[in-house]
């Protein structure tokens, strides 16, 4: 059986760069993505490789805080988040492809390793329906993005 993931994309209506800022802009996370309570930024300077922050997110009626890092960054064409919780490693993957000057399409890919043993087991059995859970998720995260940037005097005017 191999690893949960899942993979979602998102044409947006602004350019790769527009799109970049929105999703690298740790501090501006919760104003953008509903999903997002807060974000403690764990490192100073620009967004980079070796960027950490804690994320606070409320998923299946619950608040969750992770610390994430980046641990891969080609500005502005893709960026690789990974995180573990409870044993489970967690890499997310964010590629921005300009299909027009002021058209992006974003795709993240969402992948999750369980531990071994039982709970490896049980994450596996239950894998579908956290699948689908995640899939969710991060399609709302993009049209959260995509609501914020697209509409009138949203983050995309200058």
């Amino acid at each position: 059986m191999t690893d949960p993931h899942v993979t979602v994309e998102r044409r947006l209506s602004v350019s790769a760069d527009r799109a970049w800022e929105a999703l690298t802009d740790l501090q501006g996370m919760p104003a953008v993505l509903t999903g997002v309570e807060s974000v403690e930024v764990l490192t100073p300077g620009p967004f980079a490789v070796g960027t950490r922050w804690r994320e606070t997110r409320r998923m299946f009626g619950k608040q969750a805080t992770e610390e994430m890092s980046v641990t891969a960054c080609e500005r502005p064409k893709r960026y690789v988040v990974e995180a573990e919780s409870a044993g489970t490693h967690y890499v997310s993957e964010f590629s921005f492809d300009r299909t027009g000057p002021e058209t992006t399409t974003v795709r993240m890919h969402f992948s999750a390793r369980p531990p071994g043993g039982f709970a490896g087991l049980l994450a596996k059995v239950f894998g579908a329906l956290g699948t689908r859970a995640v899939e969710k998720a991060v399609a709302k995260d993009l049209a959260d993005v995509a609501a914020s940037l697209e509409r009138p005097g949203g983050r995309n005017t200058a």
